[in-house]
């Protein structure tokens, strides 16, 4: 049975209006919602700040479309990304879109844009005890420090405000910092054989060890080691801190092998009693970075003394840098 509707002038039912059994309505378009993504260069990979505006959008092969006004107006996107650009926050609108009209869901996201390089961190330099103090400052919220051994090649995180340097073989060190985007400062380099700077020498006494400046959380001891010329330094955990890490950063030497330990004391009187010792073994160009404490129980690693013995057997001098980190307790 077939079921007519009769022709009425305008596109409003009248008072009259009945819907007629069997009618047909025109079926709804569902698209495919786009799939948006950035590349988060700050610090975190999920906090939204950036300092890259390009934004990839995949849509199916269906047209889209993006409103950076909350879809107030929109603007057909061509190829497969946009930039948004300006600094500031962003909260951003896609969808897809076809010729006849019909639109899949909004695809809404936040970021931050940052493109704005921070300032050059502000560092006071002073001597305490036989450790050289590098006081930095004017670092920005969510920012980081980092420095550089080998002339801005490659960087290492810092932590707390403040990097203790004790020894006599390094030459320099370059200091900047990184924001939460990814922006990084102009880097300011420091002679460490400046005669303004104090060069030490590490202890070779065991039982004498030359000591780290105290209240810091990131130190580097560096020196030359041949045989029979070991160093001994000691640094001290205060209540509420832990040993976080201690890495070896700088190696050069044609003697790929050099030894290590810690003794959790004020002086190093193990002796080759190895029981007596916190962490030993070998250290060489394949243990660069390498946390020599990544085994132990956090609970080896609070307060009290700590002393290490860095000792080369063979004839042949090496040269060395060691990073040690301190970190709040958990």
């Amino acid at each position: 049975m077939a079921f007519f509707l009769a022709a009425c002038g305008g596109s409003d039912a009248g008072p009259g209006a009945r819907t007629v059994p069997g009618a047909q309505t025109a079926a709804t378009v569902v698209l495919k919602t786009p799939v948006l993504s950035f590349n988060d260069t700050g610090l975190s990979v999920s906090d939204g700040v950036t300092r890259n505006g390009l934004w990839a959008v995949e849509s199916a092969g269906v047209d889209w479309e993006f409103s950076l006004d909350q879809g107030v107006s929109w603007t057909r996107g061509s190829g497969a990304s946009f930039e948004v650009t300006e600094d500031g926050a962003k909260m951003i609108w896609v969808r897809a879109r076809d010729n006849a009209g019909n639109t899949s869901e909004i695809v809404r996201v936040n970021c931050v844009l940052d493109t704005m390089a921070p300032a050059a961190v502000a560092i006071a330099g002073q001597s305490e005890g036989v450790t050289n103090t590098f006081k930095l400052s004017g670092i920005e919220p969510g920012a980081r420090w980092e420095y550089s051994l080998d002339e801005q090649s490659t960087w290492s995180a810092g932590k707390g405000s403040a990097l203790g340097v004790l020894g006599n073989q390094l030459g320099r060190v370059w200091l900047r910092q990184v924001d939460m985007a990814g922006n990084v400062s102009v880097a300011q380099g420091f002679d460490l054989q400046s005669p303004s700077l104090l060069a030490h020498e590490a202890s070779g006494e065991a039982l004498q060890p030359s000591v780290l400046a105290a209240g810091l959380q990131t130190y580097l001891i560096h020196g030359v080691v041949s045989r029979g010329d070991a160093d001994y330094v000691r640094w001290d955990i205060p209540r509420g801190q832990q040993l976080e890490s201690v890495k070896l950063v700088q190696y050069v030497s044609d003697d790929a092998i050099a030894f290590y330990a810690l003794q959790a004391k004020q002086v190093f009187d193990a002796g080759f009693d190895v029981s007596r010792m916190l962490v030993y073994g070998h250290m060489g160009p394949s243990d660069l970075a390498r946390n020599v404490l990544a085994a132990l129980p956090k609970s080896d690693l609070g307060e009290g003394a700590m002393t290490l013995w860095f000792q080369q057997t063979g004839s042949l001098p090496t040269r060395y840098a060691i990073e040690v980190m301190l970190a709040p307790a958990d």
